[in-house]
């Protein structure tokens, strides 16, 4: 009896293990330097600001089920704008470039 608790327990820390996965990783990043840059097997990812690269490189393999070599990150400043004349501000943005294994791929256009 106690070991079906455990197996619930264990799948319970497992979900919740994969939502942390998920909290890590907001979105990936689409734009034509990130498709350039996946010509040498690297794919960009908007990450939260307090994510260090060790969180990063763990979410990627276990949500896409790849093999990480390496995680680069960068913070972008949020800009000065103006809207119909009121200034506002962007907010900063933290990104990630990871680059996979030979032989590893992430489709960034198909949902997981």
């Amino acid at each position: 009896m106690n070991a079906g608790k455990s197996n619930a327990a264990k799948a319970n820390a497992g979900r919740a293990a994969e939502a942390k996965h998920y909290d890590v990783i907001l979105s990936p990043v689409i734009t034509e330097k990130a498709t350039m840059a996946s010509e040498q097997n690297k794919v960009v990812f908007d990450v939260r600001k307090d994510a260090t690269k060790e969180e990063i490189k763990v979410a990627i393999e276990r949500l896409f089920e790849v093999k990480v070599t390496g995680v680069n990150t960068l913070i972008r400043k949020g800009k000065l704008k103006s809207f119909r004349g009121i200034r506002g501000r962007q907010s900063d943005v933290k990104k990630a470039i990871v680059t996979l294994a030979e032989g590893d791929r992430i489709d960034v256009t198909t949902g997981l």
